[in-house]
């Protein structure tokens, strides 16, 4: 009895998923009652065409007798019904092909979930989980990451001394993550020199500050955004207030090594500094599109604007940064952004089974411009070298103050 209820409950869950899994709440309910209605008409007229539920139950007869073959057979038993579950959901998901599109079991999304919260035990970087190895995208500002050296493109492929070859990232990070005041070692391969060298680090509590600012000499005001968290928007409103009350000539708003957030925080944040619309559009695959437009009362909208981004801005970031480019509102200083322009929804799923990450929607920058995998080209590319990390010059932020005193 308790096989068949799982057998139900998996196949119902996977026609779910299928059917619903990538879109958003509201629509997502609409589909599933669709679903349960055709059931009911197909039973209550014969004449009806073959109806979706039983086009689905001939797909998944396959399935099923796989199931039924290996629940039976394998030399193993009891075989675990749970991984056997979810694995076959990460099967699913992987076959789209897509990196940003992923199954994550309860761990792996407790641990995903924490980031933006605020605070949580590890080294403090923004990763990638989505390529062969688990790969920086930024350090944190003074985490230990930075601390001892990680930068963007380092590859993770060691911890502790094992190697994590064809590990999913999520299992990777996983392994990185641990107690505050703990050691981990991680083997990095960095690609710019293609040098392979171990560093040992301790992990701390990383809390993680969305906004930080301050005033500059030269009487700009100067902004750094970590990420795009719950509590974004309002710190940087907070702060925004307070370096206006001071008339500064300009504002350097700091988005480098900022990888992403929410894309309601995306579009929050963007509106303090742009009022024109749209900030970006979202691209479904089915040819709709929905438009996000600036939200209105933005405090910052009229001041002289230049923003730094880099290799490590991705995601959010992108969509702030290309909005205020493509809107002429300020401009871009430093090197090419990470590329990250899809759309993900985080699905919870039933009985704290985890959650599916599924790529919905691609976003375009108001004049339409796709950056998946192109990243934003800075109106001023200015690189930073060895001897200027050496030196602690920033070359990057000496240009942003250079064009905002000249104006």
């Amino acid at each position: 009895m308790r096989s068949k209820t799982l057998k139900f409950l998996l196949g119902f869950l996977i026609i779910f998923i299928l059917l619903s899994g990538a879109f958003s709440g509201g629509f997502l309910v609409g589909h599933s009652t669709s679903l349960l209605n055709s059931k009911s008409s197909s039973n209550s007229d014969s004449t009806q065409p073959v109806s979706k539920s039983e086009e689905l139950d001939k797909l998944f007869q396959p399935f099923w007798e796989a199931w039924n073959y290996v629940e039976e057979n394998y030399v193993d038993q009891p075989v675990d019904q749970t991984k056997m579950m979810q694995g076959a959901i990460d099967g699913m998901l992987n076959s789209l092909n897509d990196p940003h599109t992923s199954y994550m079991n309860p761990d792996m999304y407790r641990q995903q979930s924490t980031p933006l919260q605020g605070e949580y035990d590890g080294i403090g970087a923004w990763v990638d989980l989505t390529g062969e190895y688990l790969t920086i995208i930024s350090p944190m500002p003074n985490s230990p990451a930075e601390k001892n050296g990680l930068k963007p493109e380092d590859q993770v492929i060691a911890v502790d001394s094992e190697d994590v070859t064809g590990l999913s990232g999520e299992l990777v990070l996983r392994k990185i993550l641990g107690k505050a005041g703990t050691d981990v070692t991680l083997t990095i391969y960095r690609h710019q020199t293609e040098n392979t060298f171990d560093v040992t680090i301790t992990r701390e509590k990383i809390e993680i500050p969305s906004v930080t600012s301050k005033m500059l000499d030269t009487n700009i005001a100067y902004v750094q955004l970590a990420n795009f968290g719950e509590k974004t928007h309002e710190e940087l409103k907070k702060q925004l207030k307070e370096l206006l009350s001071q008339d500064p000539i300009g504002i350097i708003l700091d988005l480098r090594y900022n990888g992403g957030g929410y894309l309601t925080a995306a579009i929050e944040v963007t509106s303090e500094f742009v009022s024109e619309n749209p900030i970006m559009y979202e691209v479904f695959g089915d040819g709709n599109r929905i438009t996000y437009n600036s939200k209105p009362l933005g405090i910052a909208t009229k001041i002289p604007l230049v923003v730094l981004i880099n290799e490590g801005s991705a995601s959010a970031s992108e969509i702030s940064a290309g909005a205020i480019q493509d809107h002429g509102r300020g401009v871009l200083v430093g090197t090419q952004s990470y590329g990250k322009g899809s759309v993900q929804n985080w699905i919870t799923l039933a009985d704290d089974q985890g959650a599916i990450r599924v790529t919905i929607a691609r976003w375009l920058t108001p004049n339409e411009r796709q950056i998946n995998e192109l990243g934003l080209t800075p109106d001023y590319i200015i690189e930073i070298t060895e001897d200027d990390l050496k030196n602690e010059i920033d070359p990057q932020l000496n240009k942003a103050i250079e064009l905002l005193t000249n104006k």
